[in-house]
């Protein structure tokens, strides 16, 4: 028996920082995102010999270790020991036996919330293996747990809920430690359009999130004037951005992303630096009318809307940086899992 899972990345299109703690729970926040067709995979294959197998393939690592209750969390692909512990821990309350394989179409600190989507794909698995009785609400969250709580790793909380639902989604952070999730009925046209127009650009750059996300969180807390400002008109760009979209409004995206770049680079030290920001500039002067660093900034991928014939040379004029373009497609669908 080999059970398999797939959790899509995302791309946050508006309001990303606002669903991080503590703005989300004294301010409520508000995030619109879109999966594509870029992902995270796990497969299990269950076995009776006592040892536990995890082969991380994308980052070359493969540890065995002999089945135990719980695992140490020592460095050495904490993400999976951390969901094994919370999965003993909660529902089988025995050690388990098995191989874990697991996969990311994107490199670790490229924006597009792989940590938090390998975590979906690999607590999916275990679902569809243990059977375990979570819907979408309940997958998301034991995620979210996992990595903010157990693995205390910094983070919001729009990426599990991203990956387990899929698609193109509204979602509300409400002040109560709420999340509710918007699924958005639009257009297939709209869709076709605005993934042509915009460009994802790898800029072969990673990024320390936690780093900028503590800074962020500092802020908060210090009720920086600057930093307070700039997530409640992030806030702001979420409304705008998914009534845009709705409407089928796409000549206003460009204008709206850059409302939001504007803004994002005064919520801590390091979303942006020189580089973004020559990079950011040199695709506003070949024909790109907005963009935005995906993720909490400082590297990774940057995506920019490029209206009408604009994308080849926004493409071109970017070529001199070293990075990479990624042709991609906007998915309907989040978590899948399936045993053979």
């Amino acid at each position: 028996m080999i059970i398999r899972s797939k959790a899509p990345l995302r791309l946050g299109l508006a309001g990303g920082g606002t669903d991080v703690a503590p703005f989300s729970e004294l301010y409520g926040g508000a995030i619109l995102n879109a999966t594509i067709s870029m992902y995270a995979y796990a497969t299990i294959k269950p076995t009776n010999n006592g040892t536990i197998v995890f082969n991380s393939e994308d980052k070359k690592e493969y540890y065995t270790l002999e089945s135990a209750g719980q695992l140490e969390i020592d460095g050495n692909l904490d993400l999976h020991k951390g969901i094994y512990n919370r999965i003993v821990r909660d529902f089988t309350h025995k050690p388990l036996s098995f191989e874990l394989t697991t996969y990311v179409d994107a490199p670790p600190g490229s924006g597009l919330g792989t940590s938090s989507t390998l975590v979906v794909a690999i607590v999916g698995a275990f679902a569809e293996w243990l059977n375990l009785p979570m819907g979408d609400y309940d997958l998301a969250h034991l995620a979210f747990e996992i990595e903010r709580s157990d693995l205390a790793m910094a983070g919001g909380k729009q990426d599990q809920y991203a990956a387990t639902f899929g698609g193109v989604n509204f979602m509300e952070f409400s002040k109560e430690d709420k999340v509710i999730v918007n699924p958005l009925r639009i257009r297939e046209k709209y869709m076709d359009e605005l993934a042509h127009n915009l460009v994802l650009y790898h800029t072969e750059t990673s990024r320390l999130s936690h780093r900028i996300i503590e800074q962020q969180t500092r802020n908060v807390l210090a009720k920086n004037e600057k930093s307070l400002e700039a997530m409640h008109k992030l806030k702001e760009q979420a409304v705008m951005m998914k009534e845009a979209i709705l409407m089928g409004n796409l000549d206003k995206i460009g204008d709206i992303l850059d409302f939001g770049w504007k803004f994002k680079k005064n919520l801590a030290e390091g979303v942006s630096n020189p580089h973004i920001d020559e990079i950011y500039e040199t695709a506003i002067r070949s024909g790109a009318t907005g963009g935005k660093i995906s993720g909490a900034g400082g590297g990774g991928f940057m995506f920019f809307y490029c209206p009408g014939n604009n994308r080849s040379k926004v493409i071109e004029a970017l070529g001199k940086f070293g990075g990479q373009t990624k042709r991609y497609e906007f998915t309907s669908k989040g978590l899948a899992t399936w045993t053979i």
